[in-house]
């Protein structure tokens, strides 16, 4: 069981370590050594240009405004239409709102290969929406008027413009895991969902097994499009996990009928309409039904499912090699479930897995798992999308479903998951502010982790700490608050600046960008180029054959195990990044103009990177400078006079050139003692309209640290939208944890102090 401790400073014992040499250029003096900086700057799956057709959406009487939402969060100017006819090239750029009768005149004849249909209905105006446009948009975006879930909308057009997928990140980690939702109606999930999916990865819709209520007292045999279509959107609002759409078969321990094989194309066509993340296809479904949604998913991703309840299935048989084979040309992701009555098929199975890798290398990631309580061994071994249940579920899935935390016990006793100490480093200023300490227990005694965690305080004299809590027995990994320059370290720790005949960590590409350093991780070594980056992607982009691995560390004169490295990461971008996309797409800051204000280079280089990461145009700079290889391929100017910040206030939206227009996100990282400086800046961009997009404010100040002015009430004040470093903080947080166990918290359990939780007003 976790416990949460503060430990006095220890002493560094001595040591001699050393690291391999860089392959690349070398750009950054560092105490005789330099900082890695590499050629070319990748976010892996981060944000994304994505779909560029002219966004159409159809909305309904008295429901126009929806236009201008979708303006916003999209960053583009909007006008009304008449008909999607009336579309033409100068509504490039823009997105065009058409009232729903005029659109039913000619959206079957639109021309698809220019313009993406949004079918945007309000269900407080009742349901289904309009039959003829649901089935002839691209998309249907359902809401709630009365409360509106802003970020509801936010990850929908990321998701089906292809602006954000987290695919390729979850594949990333080491493991995944799926709670499955068995409510008949998911109105009873909603009051425990956050702690229903600690550890959960994505979330599970048994369309299957909801039960749409009559008139008449009894239920629907099969739920109806319009009540799918609500559960969907009210799951949707209330977790910001990917969301798995399934109709299970009577076959296969579902309640669908069989009989009629259209019925599942008509779901699972709407589920990708609905924006859903993941959609669930059986195997037994007819090919021709199964290509097509293969061919019409978007940016959606196909599970293909196969379950066998006979027991007569065998791993080690043609009949699993040609399931295999024939569920992977149709899927992104492989499911193959099946009943055992022998303990040894679970070895049967994890030899199948190997030999599938290593004869097609190339096939979609396999999640395969044994059925019953004779093969949850099984369910620990397998480490793509394992479902699992919850106490709090109404009813197992499927036979010998275990929790995440009967998962990672059953590891622990298997030596699987060793226990580890796991630290959070703070310095004096920081000791008694330490609110994530409870969120880890929580978190680890929920997910049954065996790790121990404690608050610890960095030794005032500099940054060789590090050694000495790494070089702890069973170290596991720790999260630095402030965050470490990695200059510093290179310059003063034995343990980096040894010769490179020696070995050393794996640095981070965001860490070795930003030169800051918030989270340290324990990862098993491996030779391949990718496979020694951390596990949440993208805050490790992809890397090169000349990596910036540096070699596992060598465990005879540390407490590190042997066959492990140690990594450098920054999380901190990543809860910016995550702040700011929150209400918006990216695309509403793709080539925008940017202020950070910052005391130094090192406060402002988290901040500098997440916007690079969202594309924006250009960013005015005031108070520091940014170093030469995190200003690479970013247009910077700085903030010199007050005639150079007149200049760019009085910049035209609709100039030429990257980065035109004046400043649409304001990022201030200086000090609350500097409120009244980033007040008068805020009042400055604040003060002229800025088309129908919402500025952006981010106030990166301690919050609980008294100061004259509140510059987020100016900041909404002026017409921004403000957010705080409570925010970025919770963001941050469950990035780190992450990180340092591979587990997953919905964000909404994070807290900002020690006696509130950060979500509690901005549930909408």
């Amino acid at each position: 069981m976790a416990a949460v401790q503060h430990l006095e400073p220890m002493a560094t014992p001595a040591r001699s370590q050393s690291i391999n040499g860089p392959t690349r250029t070398l750009d950054v003096d560092v105490g005789g050594m330099a900082s890695l900086v590499p050629g070319d700057l990748t976010f892996g799956r981060g944000p994304q240009r994505g779909d560029t057709r002219t966004v159409v959406i159809m909305y309904g009487q008295g429901q126009d405004k929806i236009v201008a939402v979708f303006s916003e969060v999209l960053g583009k100017p909007y006008r009304l239409n008449n008909s999607f006819t009336e579309a033409s090239r100068e509504d490039q750029g823009l997105v065009v709102g058409v009232f729903a009768t005029g659109a039913k005149a000619d959206i079957a004849i639109r021309n698809t290969a220019s313009v993406v249909a949004i079918n945007a209905h309000c269900v407080n105006l009742g349901m289904p929406p309009d039959v003829y446009l649901s089935e002839h948009c691209d998309y249907e975006f359902l809401y709630t008027d009365a409360p509106f879930f802003r970020r509801d909308l936010s990850r929908f057009i990321s998701h089906t413009l292809g602006q954000l997928n987290h695919h390729e990140t979850l594949m990333a980690k080491p493991r995944t895991y799926f709670i499955s939702t068995t409510f008949p109606d998911v109105h009873a999930a909603l009051p425990n969902i956050d702690i229903l999916t600690v550890g959960s990865d994505a979330v599970e819709l048994r369309v299957d097994l909801l039960k749409e209520p009559l008139s008449d007292g009894t239920f629907s045999a099969i739920p109806s499009l319009s009540y799918v279509g609500e559960q969907v959107m009210l799951l949707r609002q209330r977790t910001e996990l990917p969301i798995i759409f399934t109709t299970r078969c009577t076959k296969e321990n579902g309640r669908f009928p069989m009989d009629n094989q259209d019925l599942y194309y008509e779901y699972l066509y709407r589920a990708i309409q609905w924006g859903v993340e993941y959609i669930d296809v059986e195997l037994w479904l007819p090919e021709t039904i199964r290509r097509k949604l293969y061919e019409q998913r978007g940016n959606s991703r196909i599970m293909s499912a196969f379950h066998d309840f006979s027991g007569n299935f065998k791993w080690p048989s043609k009949q699993a090699e040609s399931v295999f084979l024939e569920s992977r040309r149709y899927a992104d992701i492989v499911k193959m479930i099946a009943i055992i009555k022998d303990h040894n098929e679970n070895f049967e199975l994890e030899y199948f897995r190997s030999s599938m890798r290593a004869q097609y290398p190339d096939s979609p990631p396999l999640s395969a798992v044994n059925m019953g309580e004779t093969g949850q061994f099984s369910r620990t071994l397998n480490r793509v999308f394992t479902p699992i249940t919850h106490p709090l579920l109404p009813i197992i899935a499927a036979p010998g479903q275990m929790s995440a935390s009967e998962i990672n016990q059953a590891l622990a006793l298997l030596g699987q998951l060793p226990k580890k100490n796991i630290y959070g480093i703070g310095s004096p200023s920081t000791r008694s502010a330490t609110p994530q300490a409870p969120f880890y227990e929580k978190c680890f005694n929920e997910l049954g982790l065996p790790h121990h965690f404690s608050v610890v305080e960095r030794q005032l004299k500099g940054p060789s700490f590090i050694e000495m809590w790494c070089n702890q027995k069973d170290f596991g990994g720790a999260y630095l608050n402030p965050a470490v320059s990695f200059a510093s370290l290179m310059a003063s720790s034995s343990l980096l600046t040894a010769p490179n005949s020696g070995a050393g960590p794996v640095l981070s590409e965001a860490a070795q960008l930003i030169g800051m350093v918030d989270t340290i991780i324990l990862r098993p070594s491996s030779t391949g180029s990718s496979s020694s980056a951390p596990a949440s992607m993208p805050s490790s982009p992809s890397r090169h054959e000349n990596g910036d691995s540096f070699g596992p560390l060598a465990s005879v004169q540390t407490g590190i195990p042997p066959n492990t490295s140690l990594v450098f990461e920054n999380a901190s971008w990543k809860g910016i990044l995550s702040t700011l996309t929150r209400d918006l797409a990216p695309s509403a800051y793709f080539g925008r103009a940017a202020v950070v204000l910052a005391s130094s280079g090192d406060d402002a280089a988290s901040a500098i990177f997440a916007l690079k990461a969202l594309k924006v145009g250009k960013v005015y700079t005031v108070g520091f400078k940014v170093p030469p290889a995190l200003a690479r391929d970013l247009l910077i100017e700085p903030f010199n006079s007050l005639e150079s910040l007149q200049r760019a206030r009085m910049v035209s939206s609709n100039g030429a050139g990257s980065g035109a227009g004046s400043p649409f996100v304001v990022v201030s990282a200086l000090g609350p003692e500097k409120s009244t400086l980033v007040s008068m800046l805020v009042r400055v961009f604040g003060s002229r309209g800025s088309g129908n997009s919402r500025k952006v404010f981010l106030d990166l100040a301690d919050g609980s640290v008294p100061r004259k002015g509140d510059p987020g009430l100016i900041a909404q004040q002026s017409g921004f939208a403000a957010y705080g470093s409570a925010d970025v903080t919770a963001f941050t947080t469950v990035e780190t944890l992450r990180l340092l166990v591979g587990q997953n918290s919905p964000r909404d359990d994070v807290p900002f102090n020690s006696s509130e939780w950060l979500w509690a007003n901005y549930r909408s």
